[in-house]
């Protein structure tokens, strides 16, 4: 090998200039959020006052649905469900059997906690994956 690769190998990488450059990077994504955040919800607003004043006039003209030049505008119903009393929720998907009631997922936070305080209690299929981070903060201003 020769000797300027095996010096690009063996240098260690210049941490301080990474750090800035890191920081730097972060700072402008954030800006680029931020930007994003705001532009969105603007378009959003915007959006929902169409969206209503739609509404109201398939409602008025006691339509569902109505094609214009541009697209068809639908109005339908949307349903959300939750509970207050999710003791009496378990109770009741377990005497039903209505198990897909449930999403299919793991409460990471929780799960993390159990078995660091039961180390010998691990679920069959349980799969994990670890992998490591990197976090970088900013120096605090003397």
């Amino acid at each position: 090998m020769n000797e300027e690769v095996q010096e690009e190998i063996v240098s260690p990488p210049d941490l301080n200039n990474l750090t800035k450059i890191y920081l730097r990077i972060r700072d402008a994504r954030d800006m680029l959020t931020a930007q994003y955040k705001k532009e969105f919800a603007e378009l959003e607003e915007q959006m929902a006052l169409i969206e209503s004043e739609l509404l109201d006039t398939c409602k008025s003209i006691g339509v569902e649905s109505m094609r214009t030049p541009h697209g068809t505008i639908i109005r339908s119903v949307k349903s959300r469900y939750w509970t207050n009393d999710w003791d009496s929720m378990y109770t009741f998907i377990e005497e039903t059997s209505a198990f897909g009631l449930l999403e299919k997922r793991i409460h990471q936070t929780h799960m993390k906690e159990f078995l660091g305080e039961n180390p010998d209690l691990y679920p069959k299929g349980m799969n994990v994956e670890n992998t490591y981070t990197v976090v970088v903060r900013r120096a605090k201003e003397n």
